[in-house]
């Protein structure tokens, strides 16, 4: 019998949620994301020393072409937290890390641009998607988020489950949620059958988990994004996987299509204090981590200025 594990790959793309590239040789998944908090970690390994830099840009670039090499699909790459709320610095921060990428002979089809998902940041990824510019857009936690990110014609969103199900569990003081009530399942199923239900191209990515039952509980869905600790249990378990999210069930649900305006967006995110509070801490604590990397990489690397 097959692991867990390999089971789940057969209704779901698996993507490895770390920055350690021996993680990423180790499980071959078929994508990889990378963000600030992972990097920050890798960036310490004394075995990703050749590939520190003091350009931050450069930086995410270099790990990001040697994640590459040990994947056969596509690494996601982390516009700075601090352009969340400006669309035009948003275009032209991917639009760099797009050129630093092909001019090391990787083409833009192997890397997705990831930015929050504000009204800016949805806007810029509308803009950049356009252009051919591929985006995940990362830090949702309201279905307006994912409604918006879906008429932008976005490539990918990332839900965080996790966070959801923390935020829920700190709110009701209970130390666990089951599966069958866990708002992050809730919320990443309800996305997936909107999404398919009115044939939306965006594909949905389950990040951010704190168990494997959240996993399994979304098998089916389009990608889920794993840390190595997960896949490490998943691997270690044997069993058939079933699908709880597919097409043909999301095409039976009854739900209206309802594209937003800025309006609308602001308001119905708005009535999300769960997405207002999560989607706020995330873009400081992305930002806090990136200024720590700074200061991690002017650690080893003394002497040497950002170009």
């Amino acid at each position: 019998m097959p692991s867990v594990l390999k089971s789940l790959e057969k209704h779901s793309i698996v993507v490895a949620d770390t920055g350690d590239i021996e993680a990423i040789a180790r499980w071959r998944p078929q994508d990889a994301t990378t963000n600030p908090s992972l990097l920050l970690a890798a960036a310490q390994d004394a075995r990703y020393r050749g590939l520190l830099v003091p350009d931050m840009e450069r930086l995410f670039v270099n790990f990001g072409c040697e994640i590459l090499k040990h994947i056969p699909g596509r690494v996601s790459t982390e516009v700075d937290a601090r352009l969340s709320f400006d669309e035009d610095k948003s275009v032209e921060k991917a639009k760099k890390f797009i050129s630093l990428y092909e001019k090391q002979n990787i083409g833009r089809d192997r890397v997705l641009i990831k930015l929050a998902a504000t009204w800016e940041g949805i806007r810029a990824a509308g803009r950049l998607e356009r252009e051919g510019i591929h985006c995940n857009l990362t830090l949702l936690f309201s279905f307006a988020q994912a409604v918006a990110c879906a008429d932008a014609g976005v490539t990918l969103i990332s839900p965080f489950v996790g966070r959801i199900y923390d935020w829920h569990k700190a709110a009701r003081k209970v130390d666990d949620i089951p599966i069958a009530e866990d708002p992050g399942v809730a919320s990443v199923t309800r996305i997936y059958n909107y999404y398919k239900k009115h044939g939306y191209a965006t594909q949905v990515m389950g990040a951010s988990f704190r168990k494997t039952g959240q996993i399994l509980a979304l098998a089916g869905c389009d990608l889920l994004t794993i840390a190595p600790d997960l896949l490490q249990k998943l691997s270690s378990i044997d069993g058939e996987v079933v699908p709880n999210l597919t097409v043909e069930n999301a095409k039976k649900i009854s739900v209206e299509r309802k594209p937003l305006s800025e309006a609308a967006f602001r308001w119905q995110h708005n009535e999300d204090a769960m997405a207002v509070e999560k989607l706020a801490d995330g873009i400081r604590k992305f930002d806090a981590d990136a200024r720590k990397l700074e200061g991690a990489i002017a650690a080893l690397l003394p002497g040497r200025a950002a170009a």
